[in-house]
């Protein structure tokens, strides 16, 4: 008899075969340790018997491409696989910060979210899951005080635009630490208000990656920028104003 999850209270759904063997063709693709694929599986488990989920994407033969392939691609980068703190920004289902997570069991994974109904998402399935390394902070990053200057990588995904994303980052990284936004098809002015932010905030110009996302998506990108200076004390600025006012 299947066991019950504990995030919904429901079994969770088997997965099939399919799915088990697209996990195992990503673990190995990305030299994922031992244990990331049963993981990564009962995140899939996890996500699909709970109907509070804040995706529209559960099904775990969507999800495997969708979630879990698109937030694996970061692994492309030697600055993700390298880092040892780390903080999704605007985590919502927890991706990319749960599959990194069961990829990168060395790093501390911070997943910065403030609306309150996600975060308790994300609490409830890092405990489902065993993950010691997951800390769900219910905050906006402007408002994380404790983890200013801390981090080697801020990431986020299907956020904001570039110079908001670069502003959320900036006061969170350490010299020397990256930024990472996933984006689809390249827009160009969002790339030049992008640049615009990063030289204020303390980044270099900025890296655009082609990278293997979900089978049979268009084109994906990682968006990679090094802090090269220290961000300036004006940062962050008052929650909200990044939106409301980019650079």
């Amino acid at each position: 008899m299947p066991t019950t999850s504990s995030v919904s209270g429901r079994a969770p759904p088997d997965l099939a075969p399919a799915v088990r063997a697209r996990l195992g063709e990503l673990v190995a693709r990305h030299g994922a340790p031992g244990g990331a694929d049963a993981c990564l599986a009962r995140l899939l488990e996890l996500l699909a018997a709970d109907p509070h989920a804040p995706t529209a994407v559960r099904d775990p033969a969507r999800a495997v491409e969708s979630h879990i392939a698109d937030s694996l691609a970061g692994l492309e980068l030697a600055a993700v696989r390298a880092a040892r703190t780390l903080a999704d920004v605007g985590s919502g289902a927890g991706f990319p910060g749960l599959p990194l997570a069961c990829s990168l069991p060395h790093a501390r994974i911070a997943l910065v979210e403030s609306a309150g109904r996600k975060a308790s998402y994300l609490t409830r399935t890092a405990r489902a899951l065993g993950r010691d390394n997951v800390e769900v902070v219910a905050r906006r990053a402007e408002q994380w005080r404790e983890g200013r200057g801390s981090q080697d990588a801020v990431l986020a995904r299907a956020l904001a635009p570039l110079g908001v994303i670069l502003e959320y980052a900036a006061p969170l990284l350490r010299d020397g630490g990256v930024a990472v936004a996933w984006k689809g098809r390249r827009d160009p002015d969002e790339e030049r208000a992008g640049g615009r932010a990063a030289e204020a905030l303390g980044f270099d110009g900025g890296q655009v990656i082609p990278v293997a996302g979900p089978a049979g998506a268009q084109a994906r990108y990682l968006h990679l920028y090094l802090k090269v200076r220290p961000t300036p004390e004006r940062f962050p600025r008052r929650a909200g104003m990044a939106a409301k006012r980019p650079l």
